[in-house]
C-alpha cells in the first residue's frame, strides 16, 4: 500500500486516563448514561422492583416470626397448634422470599443482558460512522477490549451490583425501622455509628474511581497485544521471537495485575474498616440490650428479633461498601463506553446534501487539492495536485511509494477532506454530497483482498448484497475464481476462515475482483488489483479487467508498469505532486522520471 497510509497505533492508556475530566473520577455520573439505556424497559423495571421489595419484605418477617416464635412457644405460653401455626407461617415466608429472590434474579438478569446488547449495538452503529482518521487516532484492538471487557462490567453492574445495591438498601431501611419498633432507645445507639461508616465510603470510593479507570485501561492493553501478537503469528515464528514476545507480554500482565492489586488493596481496607465499625457497634449496642433483657425491661424474642435484624442490616451496610467499589468500576466502564458513543464523525452528510445527477456520468476532477493526514499535519500528501478525469476514461497512476497515489483513493472515497481545494464526481463538490451516494458510484479493488469472517458468497455478493448465485458466478468466472470456488467442499457455502485464511493470496484478490465486479459502479478503483497474482492468473484477469473496464472511468494504481502500458493516460507523481503525464509512449521518451522507473523495471524483469 502507499507510504502515506500511516499505521494506526495503540492509544497510550495512561495518556488517555489522564485526559479524562477529574469529576468524572469521583462520582458515579457516567452511569447516568446505562440507567437511560435500562430506562427503555419500564415494565421489566417494575418487575424487578415489585421482586426486590418482596424478598426485602421476606427477609425482615423472618427475624420478627422469630421473635413470636421465642416469646409464644419457648416462653411457654403457646400450645402445639399455634407453635405450628408460627413455624408454618416462617415456612411461607420462606417459600415468598426463594420465589421472590428467582423472579428479581430474573429480571435484573435481563435488563443487564439487554442493555449491553443496547449498548454495544449503539457503540458499532457510531464507530460505523467513523472516518479513518479516527482510527489513526484510537486503535482498533482498544476498542474492541472497550466492547467486551467494559460492557462485561457494565452487565455485572446492571444484572447483578444494582440489584443488591437496591436491596441492601431495602432492607437497611425497613430494617431501621423495624429496630425503631423493637427498642427505639438501642436503635438510637447503633444508628450514631452511621457517619463513622460513611466517611470511609467516600474516602476510599473516590480512590477507588481513579484506580479503576487504569485497571480498566491496563486490561484493554492486555487484549490489544494478545491480539497484535496472535493475528502476526507467523512472522513471530518465522523470527524466532517467542521468547521476547512472551517476555513483553508478561510485562503487560505485570503491569495489570499490580494496578489490580492497588484496587484490591484500597477495596479490602474500605470493607474491612467498614465491617469493623458496623459489628463492633452491634457489639456494644448487644452488650446494652442484654442488659437490658436482664432488668426485665425487653423480651428475649424482642432482643432475639434485634439481634438478628441487627445483623442483616449490617450485612446490608457491609455489603454496600463493596457495591460502591463495583459501582465505581462500572462509572469507569460507561465513561470509556460513553466516549465511543459521543464521538462524532469527521466525515458527514451536509444537512441538505446535494444529489449527484443521475444517470451517473463516472467524471472527477481535482482542482489545486492540499492535503495532509491528521495523524502527519506536518508532511503534505498532496501539493497543488490538479486533474481532470473524463468519463470512461482510464488513468494510471505511478510513482514511488508515499507519493501520494493511494491518497487520491481515500479521497475519491471521501474518507478525507482536502484542506485546501475542491474534488468533484460528476461536477458535484465531495463535500456537498451525501459520502454513501459517492460511495455507491465507485468499486475498490484493493491492494490485499480483504475477506471476511464469513462464506464465500457472503463475500462476494459483499459489493451487491441482493445479487444472485448466477450474478455471482458469472463475476466469478469472470475474474478466474469459479474454479477454485467449485472446488471448496461445500461451494458457496464455504467458510473462509478468519480473513479468508482458507484461500491463498491470490485466490483472495481475486474474489475481491469479483467482489467488484457485482458492484458495477461507474467508477472503478483498483490499487494493484493483480499483485498478487501469478503470471497466468494475471494475465486471464487482466483480460477480465479489460472488458469490465469498458465504458467506465477507472483509475489504477500499480507498480508493474507493464500492466499501465495500455492506459489512455499516465500521471506520475512524486512527494505528493503531479510531475509527469501523458500515455507510455510520451513518458518514455521524455525521459523523466516515469522513464527511470520503466526502466529500472524492465531491467529487472530481463535480469529475473
Amino acid at each position: 500500500m502507499d507510504g502515506e497510509i500511516t499505521e494506526i497505533a495503540d492509544n497510550d492508556a495512561d495518556a488517555a486516563g489522564a485526559e479524562k475530566p477529574e469529576k468524572k473520577a469521583r462520582s458515579l455520573a457516567p452511569l447516568r448514561m446505562v440507567y437511560r439505556e435500562a430506562g427503555k424497559y419500564p415494565s421489566q423495571i417494575g418487575l424487578a422492583l415489585a421482586s426486590l421489595m418482596v424478598t426485602a419484605a421476606a427477609t425482615l418477617a423472618i427475624p420478627w416470626r422469630f421473635k413470636v416464635i421465642i416469646d409464644d412457644a419457648f416462653g411457654g405460653t403457646a400450645g402445639p397448634d399455634e407453635i405450628g401455626q408460627a413455624f408454618q407461617y416462617l415456612l411461607m415466608i420462606v417459600l415468598v422470599l426463594g420465589i421472590g429472590t428467582a423472579a428479581r434474579f430474573y429480571f435484573v438478569s435481563w435488563i443487564g443482558e439487554r442493555v449491553v446488547a443496547d449498548i454495544r449495538l449503539r457503540v458499532q452503529q457510531n464507530l460505523l460512522r467513523m472516518s479513518p482518521s479516527f482510527y489513526e487516532e484510537n486503535s482498533p484492538k482498544e476498542i474492541s477490549s472497550r466492547m467486551t471487557s467494559d460492557t462485561a462490567i457494565i452487565e455485572t453492574v446492571v444484572g447483578t451490583t444494582v440489584s443488591i445495591a437496591l436491596r441492601n438498601t431495602l432492607t437497611g431501611i425497613g430494617g431501621i425501622a423495624l429496630l425503631f419498633y423493637l427498642a427505639p432507645t438501642l436503635t438510637m445507639g447503633l444508628l450514631i455509628g452511621i457517619p463513622l461508616v460513611i466517611l470511609p465510603i467516600v474516602f476510599f470510593g473516590r480512590k477507588i474511581r481513579a484506580i479503576s479507570r487504569s485497571s480498566q485501561d491496563r486490561v484493554a492493553d492486555v487484549g490489544a497485544y494478545v491480539s497484535e501478537v496472535l493475528s502476526a503469528m507467523k512472522i513471530v515464528q518465522s523470527f524466532g521471537q517467542e521468547t521476547r514476545e512472551a517476555g513483553r507480554f508478561g510485562e503487560v500482565v505485570e503491569r495489570t495485575f499490580e494496578t489490580a492489586r492497588k484496587r484490591i488493596i484500597l477495596r479490602a481496607a474500605m470493607t474491612s474498616i467498614v465491617i469493623l465499625l458496623i459489628f463492633g457497634g452491634i457489639t456494644m449496642v448487644m452488650w446494652r440490650g442484654a442488659l437490658a433483657v436482664s432488668e426485665g425491661a425487653i423480651t428475649g424474642g424482642t432482643i432475639a428479633a434485634f439481634v438478628l435484624t441487627g445483623g442483616l442490616v449490617a450485612g446490608a451496610m457491609g455489603s454496600l461498601t463493596e457495591v460502591y467499589g463495583d459501582l465505581l468500576r462500572g462509572a469507569g466502564a460507561a465513561s470509556r463506553l460513553a466516549e465511543l458513543l459521543e464521538a462524532k464523525p469527521a466525515i458527514a452528510p451536509p444537512a441538505r446534501p446535494e444529489s449527484l445527477p443521475n444517470p451517473p456520468r463516472g467524471s472527477l476532477s481535482f482542482r489545486n487539492v492540499t492535503f495532509r493526514y491528521p495523524a502527519r499535519p506536518e508532511t503534505p500528501a498532496l501539493k497543488d495536485f490538479s486533474l481532470e478525469i473524463e468519463p470512461g476514461e482510464t488513468v494510471a497512476i505511478v510513482g514511488p511509494s508515499g507519493a501520494g497515489k493511494s491518497t487520491l483513493f481515500q479521497l475519491v472515497e471521501r474518507f478525507y477532506d482536502p484542506q485546501v481545494g475542491t474534488i468533484r464526481l460528476d461536477g458535484v463538490p465531495l463535500t456537498a454530497a451525501d459520502p454513501a451516494d459517492i460511495r455507491d458510484r465507485l468499486a475498490l479493488v484493493p491492494q490485499d483482498g480483504v475477506l471476511f469472517s464469513a462464506n464465500a458468497r457472503d463475500n462476494l455478493r459483499y459489493g451487491r448484497w441482493d445479487a444472485s448465485d448466477a450474478d455471482i458466478w458469472e463475476a466469478a468466472r469472470a475474474a478466474n475464481a469459479h474454479e477454485f470456488l467449485e472446488a471448496l467442499p461445500k461451494g458457496l457455502d464455504t467458510y473462509l476462515g478468519e480473513g479468508g485464511t482458507q484461500l491463498s493470496g491470490g485466490q483472495q484478490q481475486r474474489v475481491a475482483i469479483a467482489r467488484a465486479l457485482l458492484r458495477d459502479a461507474p467508477i472503478l478503483l483498483l490499487d494493484e488489483a493483480t499483485s498478487a497474482l501469478d503470471a497466468e492468473s494475471e494475465q486471464l484477469v487482466q483480460q477480465a479487467l479489460e472488458a469490465l473496464m469498458a465504458d467506465r472511468t477507472t483509475l489504477v494504481i500499480a507498480h508493474r508498469l507493464a500492466t499501465v502500458r495500455a492506459a489512455d493516460r499516465i500521471i506520475v507523481l512524486q512527494d505528493g505532486e503531479l510531475v509527469e503525464q501523458g500515455n507510455h509512449a510520451e513518458l518514455s521518451g521524455a525521459g523523466g522520471l516515469y522513464a527511470r522507473l520503466a526502466k529500472l523495471q524492465f531491467a529487472a524483469n530481463e535480469a529475473a
